[in-house]
């Protein structure tokens, strides 16, 4: 049996090979497909060094929630919206909240599973509700910014708008496959995805723009 790693950085490295492959497993089977077995192979480790860093297997797809989150709201962070007018802040948080779930379709299988689990393990998590508080207070601050500069109508709830936001895409690359089918019409193609992600985008800001008084 491998021993216990003393070394931080050392326990660190061991960790993120865990988290990596669990993301992997549970990606492809959820939480009830996958198992701790076929992780700890995966990540070439001892599965007893699973149970000690998470406990359990429920406490390893806790960490990979927060992991997956963690990683989107520090990427958000990095786009510096408030340096931005406000509607090319909107518009290039649209297309990043499309693009990010494009590139990383695992986040979607991910939290759709949760979600089969009533967001349970969201629930039990520590970190997962305060790495989410910022990007609604960034939603708050770009609409009042705005609205103060005449393109956002106002009284529009920050998180409401993110939802939508995040449901249009969500949706999407969620059901592309069904989707395809039921409307026989090829959603996952290059060009199809780059007209949705306009229409979505298109959408998002006309729902929020100031209305002319005609």
């Amino acid at each position: 049996m491998k021993a216990v790693d003393k070394d931080p950085a050392a326990a660190d490295g061991t960790k993120g090979v865990l988290l990596r492959a669990a993301r992997a497993a549970f990606a492809e089977g959820g939480l009830e497909g996958a198992r701790v077995d076929d992780i700890a192979r995966r990540a070439g480790i001892n599965k007893q060094l699973l149970y000690h860093y998470f406990g359990s297997k429920d406490g390893l797809y806790t960490a990979v929630l927060e992991q997956v989150y963690r990683e989107i709201r520090e990427q958000e962070a990095a786009l510096a919206l408030d340096a931005l007018p406000a509607e090319e802040a909107m518009r290039k948080l649209v297309e990043f909240s499309f693009d990010y779930l494009q590139k990383f379709p695992d986040f979607v299988r991910i939290l759709a599973d949760e979600n089969a689990h009533h967001g349970r393990h969201m629930q039990a998590s520590r970190t997962v509700e305060q790495m989410n508080r910022p990007i609604i207070e960034l939603m708050r601050k770009t609409l009042e910014r705005g609205a103060g500069e005449g393109v956002f109508r106002r009284g529009l709830d920050p998180l409401h708008v993110y939802l939508s936001i995040a449901g249009m895409s969500f949706f999407f690359f969620a059901n592309v496959h069904t989707l395809s089918r039921a409307f026989n019409r090829p959603l996952g193609t290059p060009a199809a995805i780059e007209e949705r992600r306009a229409h979505i985008t298109d959408f998002a800001l006309n729902a929020i723009r100031r209305r002319s008084s005609a």
